[in-house]
């Protein structure tokens, strides 16, 4: 029996992915930066033991199938191919936060799940060997391997290798990002089917290609000057433009709820009165509001005060993905 223990955290795109540029290895149509979280996390063990017959997954207390199911054993494959191991796998995992909601659940899944899966095989990955391993399964997982604020550029076809890479540690900025939780229920539409839909029937969809790796160059430029100003108004342009693309798609994906124009409102009214706080959501109808940490306080109350609003968290920049036999 071998078996080993992970946690990652799931991360937040302030400069979007949406689209991809080549589909079997899940390589990323433009390039995008992160916020690693602290706080969401993802705990996962994985045991490879001869005498187990199957792959089994359990997330959060429940044995998974279908899609989730099949994107895991399609990355303990991968891991066993490295290794060359031929036994099967015990997954439990459990996440601290709504799973499949909009909340980047893949992102911290697939980061712990091949991190751990990685150790118990008896591999020695370097952080960037991992977080190639976890992109093939979620490009977003790429990110969670490492803390703090996270690029990821965009993919070009047949790129096995491509990894996401640091570009500040979590202590580099005293920022929060408060998240506004509206619902605990899963998406209708999850992103990769989103993100194909769009690519093949939005009207918008070459121009968010065009237009996103400015946001992204913007957004980088702006963290490592901690201007949120330059950071804010570039990431909500980015938000708003891929649910654009979401929204334009035929037939439409529109992830958001009456809550989530709420809270959008809500954000927007905070800063026409001089508070620094701007708006992204990924593909689900949460909002998350990025501010300095002096202002989290009045954010939070803010948004608690909006309807359809059923929590708000406070996170601030987290590690990244932690391994223990």
């Amino acid at each position: 029996m071998k078996t080993a223990r992970a946690i990652a955290r799931a991360n937040i795109a302030l400069a979007k992915y949406w689209g991809k540029s080549d589909r079997v290895l899940n390589l990323p149509a433009v390039p995008s930066i992160s916020i690693t979280l602290d706080g969401f996390e993802t705990d996962t063990r994985v045991t490879f033991d001869p005498r187990f017959h199957r792959d089994t997954l359990v997330l959060n207390g429940r044995r998974a199938t279908g899609d989730k199911a099949r994107r895991a054993i399609e990355l303990l494959d991968r891991v066993r191919a490295l290794a060359g191991l031929a036994e099967a796998a015990r997954v439990e995992s459990r996440n601290s936060f709504p799973t499949s909601s909009g909340l980047a659940s893949s992102s911290s899944g697939f980061a712990a799940l091949a991190a751990a899966a990685s150790r118990a095989a008896g591999l020695r990955c370097t952080d960037s060997k991992l977080s190639a391993l976890a992109r093939q399964s979620s490009a977003s997982a790429a990110r969670s391997i490492f803390g703090g604020f996270v690029e990821l550029k965009k993919g070009r076809k047949g790129e096995h290798a491509l990894a996401a890479r640091p570009v500040a540690s979590p202590d580099h900025w005293n920022i929060r990002l408060v998240v506004a939780v509206t619902t605990d229920k899963e998406k209708e539409v999850g992103s990769t089917e989103g993100m194909e839909r769009s690519r093949k029937t939005s009207p918008y969809y070459e121009r968010w290609l065009e237009e996103a790796p400015t946001w992204a160059a913007t957004v980088r430029r702006g963290i490592r000057s901690r201007n949120l100003s330059l950071v804010g108004e570039a990431m909500e342009r980015s938000t708003l433009a891929f649910h654009a693309c979401a929204m334009t798609s035929s037939p439409p994906i529109v992830y958001w709820r009456p809550a989530t124009l709420g809270a959008l409102r809500a954000v927007w009214t905070l800063r026409d009165g001089g508070t620094a706080a701007y708006a992204t959501m990924d593909a689900g109808p949460h909002v998350k509001v990025l501010c300095h940490a002096r202002d989290a306080r009045r954010v939070s109350q803010a948004l608690r005060r909006t309807d359809g609003v059923r929590a708000v968290v406070v996170a601030k920049a987290g590690r990244g993905v932690e391994v223990y036999r």
